[in-house]
């Protein structure tokens, strides 16, 4: 039974069948109504949830964030193979699957709460980053306010959940103790990632864990790691021309980038705000801590929603670092193409390419995806792998006005693939000239896809 004073499920769960005007906006989007705990845009008359398709969302890091109003009846889908930011230091002293992606999903699907708001006061401390252009002594001094319950990001927030909250984050603080030899970092630690990573040590498992912050967040979020484990797991790269690059940041964006003598290559780094790599990826694997290639298992959830989903959804965000780690495991292809009721599977093409992507265009993004879910080695080396067509993967491609990835509409529709053109209505433009996805956007996407089946 919840405490008197305790307002944070203040927002209807289950049985409310009343619709609330939250006068607001979604991190930057329109307003929005909640009913029955589910979010639904202001111009959209609220149904009801069975007859919502049912939406399984592979996606990771920031990239998917921006559309995630998008989708009402929804499951995600993210890697734990990030090894950059704050995750990287959690993984150096304690080790475990990254959980950087995942609190950052869970942040965002915090339901909408009233400025002020128990919710609101939890949602600012879970999203809150420690300091980092000052001293470690400096950043320490501001966690043990924290852990010690005198900071003001505790304001507001009702006792029972601040004990649970900071039960958690003593028990991180206990397990960093322990590992004093390692001299763990707390600059610019992110508040969220040690709530989860607390959990997930206390729990042994990182699904409990993400259960314990939805509960306390009072958010209705499906996710699932792609890979359940308490072990280090994250991913490499072997390129075109025989090099490999080990950990995702190694491959996406590292911290320093390498020297390199080819003037052509610094001067588009200079241009694009990434150094392109030399060669291409052609193949994504798994590695654990020690550097070894390994060959985990999905998560037997993700497995089993793929047969339980109408809709799949590649998101917009890294491809090799994002998407590709999610379908890069045994039985994935074959659980994606052998469905019965995944009606569509749409890929959002982004609106430029990145240092993983550099020189695609849409049929490479296409290709890839395929190529990786139609290996022409399974796994091991074991059994044969069957071949599907690019269609069993891949039925639409949605892509933007504007877009700076080259899109040829023919070339698509030969393979199976249909094309969808959406317009860009955002204002909230980061990169002028660069098309960006929103949720209004990517709705009407949806939308348009269903209609036409």
């Amino acid at each position: 039974m919840y405490s008197p004073d305790s307002s944070v499920f203040d927002l209807p769960l289950q049985s409310d069948n009343s619709t609330r005007t939250i006068q607001g906006t979604w991190d930057g989007h329109d307003p929005t109504l909640i009913t029955n705990g589910h979010v639904h845009f202001q111009n959209q008359v609220p149904e009801a949830r069975h007859s919502k398709p049912s939406f399984l969302v592979i996606s990771g890091g920031s990239g998917g964030n921006s559309v995630c109003a998008a989708f009402e009846n929804a499951c995600y889908v993210l890697p734990v193979s990030d090894d950059g930011g704050s995750s990287s230091e959690i993984i150096r002293v304690l080790g475990g699957p990254s959980i950087g992606d995942i609190r950052s999903r869970l942040v965002r699907l915090i339901p909408l709460a009233p400025p002020g708001s128990p919710l609101d006061a939890v949602r600012t401390l879970l999203s809150y980053r420690l300091p980092l252009n000052v001293s470690e002594s400096e950043a320490r001094a501001e966690w043990r306010s924290i852990i010690e319950g005198q900071s003001p990001l505790w304001s507001g927030i009702p006792n029972d959940r601040k004990e649970v909250i900071r039960g958690f984050l003593v028990y991180f603080e206990n397990e960093v103790l322990k590992r004093a030899h390692k001299h763990f970092s707390f600059l610019n630690g992110s508040i969220g990632n040690y709530f989860l990573a607390g959990a997930q040590g206390f729990f042994r498992s990182l699904p409990s864990a993400i259960f314990l912050f939805s509960t306390i967040t009072n958010s209705q979020a499906n996710i699932l790691p792609v890979i359940v484990t308490n072990h280090i797991t994250t991913i490499a790269a072997e390129l075109e021309n025989g090099a490999k690059l080990l950990g995702q940041c190694e491959i996406s964006h590292p911290v320093t980038p390498a020297a390199s003598s080819d003037s052509e290559l610094l001067q588009q780094a200079k241009e694009d705000g990434y150094e392109p790599l030399h060669s291409r990826i052609c193949r994504l694997y798994y590695i654990n801590g020690y550097g070894h290639e390994v060959y985990p298992k999905p998560n037997p959830q993700f497995i089993k929603n793929l047969s339980t989903s109408e809709v799949l959804v590649y998101s917009c965000g890294s491809l090799w670092t994002s998407i590709i780690p999610c379908l890069a495991l045994r039985g994935v292809a074959s659980a994606i193409a052998g469905s019965r009721l995944l009606r569509v599977k749409v890929l959002l093409l982004n609106g430029k390419n990145d240092r993983e992507t550099d020189g695609y265009n849409a049929v490479d993004y296409i290709r890839a995806i395929a190529s990786v879910l139609n290996p022409q080695h399974p796994p091991n080396g074991l059994g044969n792998a069957p071949t599907y067509p690019i269609s069993a993967f891949i039925t639409h491609l949605v892509y933007l006005k504007g877009t700076k990835v080259e899109v040829d509409v023919e070339a698509i529709t030969t393979l199976g693939v249909k094309c969808i053109l959406v317009g860009k209505t955002s204002e909230r433009v980061l990169d002028p000239g660069v098309p960006q996805y929103d949720a209004p956007l990517v709705r009407q996407a949806m939308e348009e896809i269903l209609l036409g089946q």
